[in-house]
């Protein structure tokens, strides 16, 4: 079991990330569980539904999961090369990556597809780290940050998105 990180192991910001995965929850366990809800969620939303924005100037849910997916594959990223060595790698402005495409073009399944194969990815990856990988470290926007919290960061990030949907775009 991957032990939750202490606050000295990730960047401030991201607390609100490792403080939503549940106390005493297995992360891999999560991760898995939660590929199945996200999955299902998005996959059964009509192109109406997932053309939906809460307020002007928000994401729309197909935004919503594009980014979804674009941060699950940078976390991934970060914890695979800091896995391998201790480097510094720069940040990713989360506005620029979505405003870089148009996840509105696409249809949800499509999008839903692709967030359950990499997924699917991210699982191997976490799932191959040893306790020694999982305890090594890089410098991501500035921070330092370990392998196992980037783990934990995966996990949480897609809680809270998941919840700002139930509270904001499902209602």
């Amino acid at each position: 079991m991957i032990n939750r990180p202490n606050s000295e192991e990730y960047a401030p910001y991201a607390v609100v990330y490792v403080n939503a995965v549940p106390n005493g929850a297995d992360v891999l366990q999560v991760l898995v569980d939660n590929q199945a809800a996200t999955y299902n969620l998005f996959h059964n939303m009509t192109e109406e539904q997932a053309m939906h924005a809460y307020a002007d100037g928000k994401w729309t849910l197909k935004e919503v999961l594009g980014h979804m997916i674009d941060t699950e594959r940078v976390f991934s990223f970060r914890a695979f090369v800091f896995s391998r060595e201790d480097i510094s790698l720069p940040g990713f402005d989360q506005e620029t990556y979505v405003n870089s495409t148009d996840f509105n073009s696409r249809s949800i399944k499509s999008l839903a597809d692709e967030f359950k194969a990499v997924r699917e990815a991210t699982l191997y990856l976490y799932r191959s780290f040893s306790a020694e990988q999982l305890g090594r470290s890089g410098v991501a926007s500035g921070a330092l940050v370990k392998v196992g919290a980037l783990v934990y960061l995966t996990a949480g990030h897609e809680i809270y998105h998941l919840n700002i949907i139930k509270e904001k775009y499902l209602k």
